[in-house]
């Protein structure tokens, strides 16, 4: 049977190929609302609040295409070949080396990365060209296996939120797609991602001496019990999250959704498909339309930073892929460290 032509599709005046729309990307969906084209036409209605969150910012593509279930290709780098109305933007990774990811302008880069089999965009939080000073502090609250949402609800309303707000600071809450919960908070993009990831440190260890059973910032697994762990790497450079609105890799095509304080306090984050947040969006609108408008400091929590290096509380390990950092501990599990084997600047004997 021979392939089906692709048809070409008006984005805001500029034409974008639409290839294999009725390939089936969700298959608990099918041909109702599962298909490769019900993708594209969720972005395509997106295109404004998603580009509010995205644009100009360097964007990791997350592409399935055959499907969620099929092969996955993590896309950091601009494809060779793109229409000329697609862009790059410049970054530096932790090994010094660079890269050019696609950058987001218009309507018609969404769209055109969706046909590609983007299912979810990754965004750095910097915005071109400065991508060495975050515009954005992310805590990624990630429950262990057994939580379920309603306990990251929980730490994100009565933890988070209100220490945010004692330091001046404002925070917006997505759900993550899946079981965790996203809280974004707007900064002025003065500090380095040194700064703004000990920073997000410093807050992760004040929220776990309110809430030692809730809270955690330990990077290993063998140390969180059933408490809510911090990831605090997510403000380490060249660590991206899923972006607002971006779909994620599940059954139902669900959402990584912005919402209002009030409505996440009761919202059921499986409901929130490509079949239902349009619908969301168009009625009460976006309520992170504003969040750039809230920038503030992080001078507060740099204190904070201090005041722990003081009681002898330092930096917190990387994740492996990134070169040994100045002040970082030992990066093995306690469980298979032997003291012995390490001096006191976290360096390997013998190495």
């Amino acid at each position: 049977m021979p392939k089906p032509k692709p048809v070409m599709i008006d984005v805001d005046g500029v034409e974008v190929k639409l290839s294999n729309p009725d390939k089936i990307y969700f298959p608990q969906l099918g041909e109702d609302g599962g298909r490769k084209g019900d993708l594209v036409d969720y972005y395509r209605s997106m295109t404004g609040p998603i580009l509010d969150a995205i644009g100009g910012r360097p964007t990791f593509l997350q592409r399935f295409p055959d499907g969620v279930e099929g092969d996955e290709i993590y896309q950091k780098h601009l494809t060779k070949y793109h229409p000329d109305h697609v862009e790059s933007t410049r970054i530096v990774f932790p090994s010094k080396r660079s890269g050019q990811p696609f950058c987001p302008r218009i309507p018609a880069d969404v769209v055109w990365a969706a046909n590609l089999g983007t299912v979810t965009f990754h965004t750095w939080p910097t915005v071109d060209p400065d991508n060495d000073h975050p515009d954005q502090l992310r805590i990624d609250l990630d429950p262990p296996d057994g939580r379920d949402f309603d306990a990251v609800r929980e730490v994100a309303a009565d933890h988070v939120r209100p220490l945010l707000s004692e330091l001046g600071l404002t925070g917006f809450v997505k759900t993550s797609g899946s079981r965790g919960v996203h809280v974004f908070v707007p900064i002025r993009p003065e500090w380095d991602f040194i700064a703004t990831r000990r920073a997000v440190i410093a807050l992760g260890r004040e929220l776990e001496r309110r809430a030692p059973d809730a809270v955690t910032t330990s990077w290993w697994k063998e140390e969180r019990g059933d408490r809510i762990f911090i990831d605090y790497n997510q403000n380490a450079r060249d660590r991206s999250m899923a972006a607002p609105y971006s779909v994620r890799k599940t059954p139902n095509a669900r959402v990584s959704t912005p919402l209002t304080w009030d409505e996440f306090a009761d919202i059921d984050p499986t409901e929130l498909t490509i079949a239902t947040v349009p619908d969301l969006v168009a009625r009460r609108g976006d309520p992170w339309a504003d969040i750039a408008d809230h920038a503030g400091g992080i001078e507060k929590l740099l204190e904070m930073v201090q005041r722990d290096e003081d009681a002898g509380l330092g930096d917190l390990v990387y994740p492996p892929s990134y070169p040994k950092m100045p002040g970082e501990p030992p990066r093995v599990q306690p469980s298979k460290k032997v003291a012995e084997h390490w001096d006191s600047d976290g360096n390997r004997v013998g190495e």
